[in-house]
């Protein structure tokens, strides 16, 4: 979308309107499908489902979820609005690395990929359009923008710095066309461990500069003694005097007790017999999950709350144990450390592990198996809901109404916060597990469905159907009182990261 299409505002002869239009402060985001006319050239009809499809079931939904709204698609992109920068960001987080997943499969150069610049500014608003600099410096900053990137302004790297979990990658300010001031522009890296590889490529230059600098040293320290040697050279050729002998400083009687007698020179020294490395410091034990044991047992699952909820049924689960907690941080980056997992996470250590995608927690319960020799895997759709009830069949595992103290979410009795809190700050269900409702949202094994029409009665993850999207347990910190409850479910791309998204595991008897 290199150029501005049916903005008014981009027609710069033509006066900006007067009157009744209101004028706003908002976040926009303009997304361009890169190399779109060549894509569109080979298989015309193909792409044009493709691109629809996309927009249907991706694009509007994920606007929709963030609180924006989508102004309107171009053909080859889309404009949307936002009252929240961060929502913005986010939303434009969720589209590329949900393409990712979509491309993973099709060739490169038939892949469907898209350019996102996002821009906080002042728009007018119109019932079908929005314009003006807000809109035109996001799609300048959209044009420059690398396929599958997020680009983003100063204006909002200031608002978001410290409420996305994400790395950020200064790429300067940039002369843009139509523009007067040049814009600060900032690359979004949306994977956890981006902070740590930006901070890496930043290190790695201080460490060239310094080692360049202490090159320079070492050659003046090199020159100086070689000069200095020539000098005592000229000395030695000229005779002198021989200074009178220093007489030999005696020790002490206590020093001449402490210090090792040395060999005279007249006699040979035996070879000293070679002292044995010292054995390198034992690897730390894994820290395993904390596992409660769980009975198993028959129950209703589902509820009539919701249609993905129903129909209702009943199942029976077998024995297991499920983490008592999350994984935490701390638990995760052990898994990192061993070059198991694929990233190493930020964060306190008791906090739970986010911004996981439903592969990643298979590593590491992959990791768990390898190195513990126990059949560590994801709980199943329904073991979840079981021990999340911990044998209560009402709306929350505490009762029917809302509870202060129970669990973690935007609207549980406290102020909403950025980040979960540490795992175990909630009271525990009557199983003795905690946070089985609010905290981080949590993966399990099932693939997802739309409902539970055929789902399995016997506990068992259902693997049939569309395995490219899986099941979501418990809601998070960031979600309202409704995704509290052990019923609710919901399904997200399998490879996609997303910061609200975290995990526990389960083990077989």
């Amino acid at each position: 979308m290199g150029e501005i299409r049916n903005f008014r505002s981009g027609n710069q002869n033509e006066p900006p309107p007067h009157g009744g239009m209101p004028r706003r402060l908002a976040a926009i985001i303009v997304g361009d499908i890169a190399s779109y006319s060549r894509l569109m050239q080979a298989d015309e009809e193909g792409t044009h489902v493709r691109v629809k499809r996309i927009e249907r079931d991706l694009i509007e939904p994920s606007i929709v979820e963030h609180h924006g709204s989508l102004v309107k698609t171009t053909g080859d992109g889309f404009i949307a609005i936002f009252d929240s920068p961060v929502e913005a960001v986010r939303c434009s987080i969720v589209i590329q690395q949900n393409l990712i997943g979509r491309n993973a499969s099709i060739p490169k150069d038939s892949r469907i990929e898209y350019r996102i610049g996002v821009n906080l500014g002042d728009v007018i608003v119109e019932p079908d359009d929005v314009y003006g600099d807000g809109v035109n410096i996001a799609t300048r900053i959209e044009g420059i923008a690398e396929p599958g990137q997020v680009y983003i302004s100063g204006a909002i790297y200031e608002q978001i710095k410290h409420k996305v979990v994400c790395g950020y990658e200064s790429l300067g300010d940039r002369k843009v066309k139509n523009i007067t001031d040049p814009v600060r522009v900032y690359r979004v890296l949306p994977d956890a461990d981006a902070v740590g590889r930006t901070r890496g490529r930043r290190e790695n230059t201080l460490i060239f500069l310094l080692g360049i600098t202490l090159l320079v040293i070492a050659t003046g320290v090199l020159w100086y003694l070689l000069a200095q040697t020539g000098r005592v050279g000229e000395q030695v050729a000229t005779p002198t005097a021989a200074p009178a002998a220093s007489p030999i400083p005696q020790p002490s009687p206590r020093e001449a007790a402490t210090q090792t007698p040395q060999p005279s020179p007249s006699v040979a020294s035996a070879p000293a017999s070679p002292t044995p490395a010292p054995s390198p410091p034992a690897a730390a034990p894994l820290r395993e999950p904390e596992m409660i044991a769980i009975r198993g047992g028959s129950f209703a699952m589902g509820s009539n709350d919701d249609p993905t909820e129903r129909p209702v049924h009943q199942v029976t689960v077998k024995p297991f144990s499920i983490g008592k907690y999350p994984v935490t941080v701390q638990e995760w980056n052990e898994c990192a450390a061993a070059k198991a997992c694929g990233f190493t996470a930020i964060g306190k250590d008791g906090a739970p592990i986010t911004n996981v995608s439903w592969a990643d927690a298979q590593q590491y319960a992959a990791f768990l198996v390898q190195t513990t020799k126990k059949p560590y895997r994801l709980p199943s759709e329904a073991e979840w809901e079981y021990a999340a009830r911990g044998g209560t069949s009402t709306k929350y595992w505490w009762g029917d109404k809302p509870q202060q103290g129970m669990a973690g979410c935007k609207d549980c009795g406290d102020a909403v916060a950025e980040q979960p809190a540490k795992v175990g700050s909630f009271k525990p269900n009557p199983f003795g597990l905690y946070d089985m409702g609010g905290g981080v949202d949590q993966w399990v094994e099932d693939c997802w469905h739309k409902t539970y029409q055929g789902a399995p009665n016997d506990g068992s993850a259902w693997s049939g159907g569309d395995c490219s999207s899986h099941v979501l347990r418990s809601g998070s910190w960031k979600n309202d009182l409704r995704y509290v409850r052990p019923s609710n479910r919901d399904g997200y791309d399998t490879n996609v990261r997303y910061p609200t998204h975290g995990f526990r595991v389960a083990l077989s008897p």
